[in-house]
């Protein structure tokens, strides 16, 4: 069924992703173009690469030259693509009873990249982020993804709040998580499909993102501590969805 909030159309040329788990699990999804990977001689003799992949023999020191200053290569940088456009409508026809997860204005690429590590460990059908407010695919996010950019379908949508809109005519429960909220998550889930919704740190929701979700919720917490970093509170959240129906694959 086609629907009308498109996924983005990428745009730039291509990344370098570095360390073992990144460019293992780059290399173990079929979607991903692998163009090169730079590697030396004693990380090659640990990893499988295919035939069709150019392989330059470096030195750390030249590894460490295509790379951010002090990032933990592991004696391994890949030259990709970014992944091909995911549409909301594809993720949304799968008939599957696992979360969906929405990010509205996180932009930090540890944080999406350890968010996206915390859906596949509690196996979110998919994120979805606003383009405009999201960061781009990086060796950075892909580093603190450790894998999980390849495993974890990623959405991307001109307007979060229309994309809430067809979630909801999927039949999702749509959540904000919102540290002002009086109920608590556990009691406001429910046992249907479910769209958890997370702020940015610090601002939170926006206003109309909070208006298009069914309910707000918050995480229970001590009084001792105001809020947690928005990647921790995801992974909460998750957990919670995860283990509501006993904590198996759905």
């Amino acid at each position: 069924m086609a629907r009308k909030n498109k996924s983005i159309k990428k745009t730039g040329g291509g990344l370098k992703f570095w360390g073992r788990h990144a460019i293992e699990a780059a290399l173990d999804n079929p979607r991903r173009v692998i163009k090169k990977i730079s590697i030396t001689r004693e990380a090659l003799a640990t990893l499988e690469i295919p035939d069709d992949i150019a392989v330059v023999i470096s030195d750390v020191a030249d590894l460490g030259r295509v790379i951010p200053r002090d990032a933990p290569h592991q004696g391994m940088v890949a030259d990709v693509d970014p992944l091909p456009d995911i549409w909301l409508g594809d993720i949304l026809d799968e008939p599957t009873d696992r979360p969906l997860l929405l990010l509205d204005q996180v932009t930090d690429p540890h944080n999406v990249g350890a968010i996206l590590r915390s859906a596949a460990a509690f196996d979110a059908a998919a994120i979805i982020t606003q383009d405009r407010h999201a960061p781009p695919e990086s060796g950075v996010l892909a580093k603190s993804a450790s894998g999980a950019l390849e495993i974890v379908p990623w959405v991307r949508v001109v307007n979060l709040s229309r994309a809430l809109d067809e979630i909801a005519e999927a039949g999702y429960w749509r959540i904000g998580m919102d540290g002002d909220a009086s109920d608590e998550l556990e009691g406001a889930m429910g046992s249907g499909k479910l769209a958890l919704v997370m702020g940015a740190e610090g601002e939170g929701l926006r206003q109309n993102v909070a208006a298009h979700c069914d309910t707000l919720a918050r995480l229970p917490m001590s009084s001792r501590m105001e809020s947690l970093n928005v990647s921790n509170a995801a992974a909460i959240a998750l957990y919670a969805a995860y283990t509501r129906n006993g904590g198996s694959d759905q």
